[in-house]
């Protein structure tokens, strides 16, 4: 499982594959899908030829041609198409306020008993959609729909009423829908909201049975304190006394390098880390990149080092063979660094981990599943100091006043459990059901044989 590869070392165009022990190895975008020009089709000949001009001979044709017959069309080679990815889809994502963990001790048997409750939505038909963008001005029967299916799905604080007139009451409805599908809380129904509006019962259905089969495996020591990731989500929660303190945006992997399940404990923080580049990397990208582009180590700070650690020249090493996987290519730490300027450690079989990123840009985006396995964190700072409580005097400003000094390996002096969560379904211990998009489309489990 990788790390992805941010700030100027993936603006440069390289991404990671496997990474050594203890460094994670982030990467880039996908290639763009190559695009079929058709080759023309050769114009048709007349079938009788025409009588050559006055003068030079012409040039000899085939004898069928010759003949009056037209010349058999060459067919174009077959070229087989790339299928492009398919679009994210517009997400209109907002980080929840949420007090309520999204992961506690009761989740897993709440998400068992909504999938049941969803399951008979199911049986019963589910629920209409709505015919097209909702709001303040709408009236008729697209608000009849809209309270329709509201009511249907059951969340107690939705109820609204019958009618087909917009009001106050149906404005606080969808906000509640919208909250608890991780959108922005316009009150309206479009985009992203409309869609999810329009998923079926079916698939809510199947989300809340994936999810709740998955949950049923995972062995986790709940505590005071704890940390979650829940994937879908692209969110951190740090939870203390069965609340969350704080919400952090994050981005997680892409489709093709997903962010594994992890259940294990932070044990340390890693001030200015360097980064290590895996084999794979050197192989099919550093190497490729340094037959066009010689000074681009230089740049991106990355030393090569031999077996007794001594700083190799790049001038030194034939590009044009293979030999530079026999050395250590290492990036410097700083704020350049794929991994920015601190690192959450936490022990597992993916070596995958939390980090800062000088990719920042990303924290903006609705669609963040973008990196190569691991987790990066906003406000990642902030999330160190309160895991460093009790472990020294440590706070935000004191840890950024690290950056650009030497490495520290900060330990914990208790460690904090930590759990990363695939729940495209999941309930809280008061009934409340909360979505996301399977963007990995993993959720199998409980599949109807219709999709109302």
């Amino acid at each position: 499982m990788l790390c992805a590869l941010a700030g100027a070392v993936a603006a440069a165009g390289f991404s990671h594959a496997q990474p050594a022990p203890g460094q994670m190895a982030p990467g880039s975008a996908a290639p763009s899908p190559n695009v079929f020009v058709p080759l023309p089709t050769p114009p048709s000949t007349p079938s009788v030829a025409p009588r050559p001009a006055p003068g030079p001979a012409p040039a000899a044709q085939p004898a069928g041609e010759a003949a009056g017959f037209p010349p058999p069309q060459v067919a174009a080679p077959k070229v087989a198409k790339r299928k492009p990815k398919p679009k994210p889809p517009i997400r209109e994502w907002a980080l929840s306020d949420d007090p309520t963990p999204s992961f506690q001790p009761e989740t897993f048997f709440a998400t068992a008993v909504a999938s049941e409750r969803y399951a008979k939505i199911v049986d019963n038909g589910g629920w209409p959609k709505v015919p097209g963008n909702v709001g303040p001005k709408a009236k008729g029967p697209a608000i009849a729909a809209l309270r329709r299916r509201l009511d249907i799905e059951g969340d107690p604080n939705e109820s609204v009423g019958q009618g087909e007139q917009w009001d106050a009451r149906l404005v606080a409805a969808v906000k509640h829908f919208q909250a608890r599908n991780g959108l922005k809380q316009t009150g309206v129904v479009s985009g992203a909201t409309l869609r999810a509006i329009n998923t079926s019962a079916n698939v809510r259905f199947k989300q809340l049975a994936s999810s709740s089969q998955r949950l049923a495996g995972v062995q986790f020591p709940f505590g005071e304190r704890y940390v979650v990731v829940n994937i879908p989500s692209a969110a951190v929660e740090a939870i203390a006394n069965g609340q969350v303190l704080k919400r952090y945006t994050a981005v997680v992997g892409d489709v093709d390098h997903r962010s594994p399940e992890v259940s294990t404990r932070i044990t340390a923080i890693n001030l200015n880390p360097t980064w290590t580049l895996p084999t794979s990397i050197i192989k099919n990208e550093i190497i490729p990149k340094m037959r066009r582009d010689p000074g681009y180590l230089a740049r991106s700070r990355i030393k090569i080092l031999d077996g007794r650690g001594a700083v190799i020249d790049p001038r030194s090493i034939n590009w044009s063979s293979e030999k530079a996987v026999n050395y250590t290519l290492r990036q410097d730490s700083g704020t350049h660094n794929a991994l920015g300027s601190i690192r959450i450690q936490m022990n597992n079989k993916h070596a995958v981990y939390m980090h800062d990123t000088p990719s920042k840009g990303y924290f903006n985006r609705d669609y963040r599943f973008l990196s190569h396995g691991c987790v990066r964190v906003q406000g990642v700072w902030d999330l160190a100091a309160w895991l460093l409580e009790g472990s020294g005097h440590w706070d935000r400003a004191s840890l950024i006043a690290q950056i650009g000094k030497e490495r520290q390996d900060l330990r914990l002096a208790h460690p904090v459990p930590v759990v990363w969560v695939y729940m495209t379904g999941w309930a809280s211990a008061d009934g409340t059901v909360h979505f996301a998009d399977d963007v990995y489309q993993v959720d199998t489990i409980g599949m109807q044989a219709d999709a109302r």
